[in-house]
């Protein structure tokens, strides 16, 4: 089997894989490849054709084809190496990564670091296990995208759409502007599952239904989705049968929730997160096998791409400096966990060597007003951030200062950073940053 070796490897070449890429060759890798599994760069980039991408990268309001070109020109000018239709078999713990393709063949690229970039995948209908029948006419939002945007195919008239991620709000939009009607999004969760901007801008500007706190007992329809029965939810999830009612449509899309794609991670033994679903991953990105970085959405599914692409600038630089043998990182490191209120933390480990401020990004588990982020040790708060408000489909990005970190107590190995209601507890609470 043929074997080749770079400085850095870099696996996905979505706007994680792209931008890591480019950050490696300017922090000094002389030799960078990306092993991308799609016939293009860009991934799923290329199929949103919706602006919004780039506001803090370029200042810029850019499609996601525009955004995907900037970082595509600039892997060009840096002389990145590309294969394209190239899929990534495995990874081994010491950075040799199996690929095979079309054009090759099956062969070996080691890496002496590697960056996983792998993105992530929507969940099906056999995740939700919606009871009914079978027809033709169930999408995810974002092959429906795909479809679209790409092939130009319209995947249905009347739709009905599951879940209020973000790609299900705006591609009830984008349905409702192409002419489909869209007889509205279904929510179980009280509160919307994606970026209140979306829900603005692609749901209440066109008049189009949110239903929160119901759900899809059932599909019916015998070739081709005919119907689906809609009924609310109580507080334990559980749909109120007696007044169920049917809505009659075509096509009904998914937008349920990402699942962080990290096959090769488990088989490389990399420590996952259950909570995030991704790599445990540094402030410098690197996973628990030394010299294996990841970023963007395969560590957790970011809300923005511009976020996509800080994560993957870090692990490109942190890669190329490993690679260089340039990485010697010391100082003691603690672990972050999430408490009252908080479902998810990246980075799960920090430390304070070699950064003056580290930027933790939660995941809560409810709307809160006037909320207090609080960083804590087991007896002695660190510091606390003031939002006035948050919410489950937002990520919350806190700062978190190099000297809090120094003054954890050595016989305490982690920090908890939980969420309040600031009125709850007496008073609004002043920042410790």
């Amino acid at each position: 089997m043929p074997s080749v070796c770079y400085d850095v490897v870099v696996v996905g070449g979505g706007p994680a894989g792209l931008a890591a890429a480019c950050s490696a060759m300017e922090a000094g890798a002389s030799s960078v490849v990306i092993v991308e599994r799609d016939a293009e760069l860009g991934g799923i980039l290329r199929q949103c054709v919706h602006t919004g991408f780039g506001l803090r990268i370029f200042r810029e309001d850019l499609t996601g084809p525009e955004y995907a070109e900037r970082w595509i020109e600039r892997v060009r000018e840096l002389g990145v190496e590309q294969r394209t239709g190239a899929f990534a078999l495995s990874l081994n713990a010491d950075g040799r990564v199996k690929v095979v393709s079309a054009t090759r063949g099956v062969e070996e690229i080691r890496g002496k670091a590697i960056v996983l970039a792998m993105g992530c995948r929507e969940k099906t209908r056999g995740a939700l296990a919606i009871p009914g029948t079978r027809p033709s006419g169930v999408w995810t939002a974002g092959t429906a995208q795909r479809l679209i945007n790409v092939e130009g195919y319209l995947p249905g008239r009347r739709i009905v759409i599951a879940g209020s991620g973000d790609v299900g709000l705006i591609m009830a939009r984008r349905l409702h502007l192409e002419g489909a009607e869209v007889q509205g999004v279904i929510e179980i969760a009280p509160f919307p599952g994606g970026l209140m901007r979306n829900v603005v801008q692609c749901l209440e500007d066109y008049r189009i239904p949110l239903l929160l706190s119901h759900a899809i007992t059932e599909i019916g329809g015998r070739r081709r989705v005919e119907w689906v029965k809609v009924a609310g939810v109580g507080p334990d999830l559980r749909p109120a049968r007696q007044l169920e009612r049917v809505i009659e449509c075509d096509t009904v899309l998914l937008s349920v929730g990402l699942i962080p794609e990290n096959e090769l991670s488990r088989e490389a033994g990399i420590a996952i997160d259950p909570k995030t679903g991704g790599a445990v991953v540094t402030q410098y990105m690197e996973t628990s096998l030394p010299g294996v970085f990841a970023c963007g959405n395969v560590v957790h599914v970011n809300d923005l791409v511009d976020n996509v692409s800080d994560e993957a600038i870090v692990a490109g630089r942190e890669a190329a400096a490993f690679a260089c043998r340039r990485s010697a990182r010391v100082g003691r490191w603690i672990d972050v966990k999430g408490g009252d209120r908080v479902r998810s933390v990246v980075p799960q480990r920090v430390s304070s060597a070699g950064v003056n401020t580290v930027t933790l990004d939660l995941r809560v588990t409810e709307v809160i007003d006037h909320a207090v982020v609080e960083v804590a040790t087991n007896d002695r708060v660190l510091a606390t951030h003031k939002r006035r408000r948050v919410r489950p489909g937002e990520m919350v990005r806190i700062p978190l200062a190099a000297s809090h970190i120094d003054s954890v107590p050595f016989e305490c190995g982690s920090i908890r950073v939980s969420v309040a209601h600031s009125r709850a507890q007496g008073g609004p609470v002043g920042s410790g940053n």
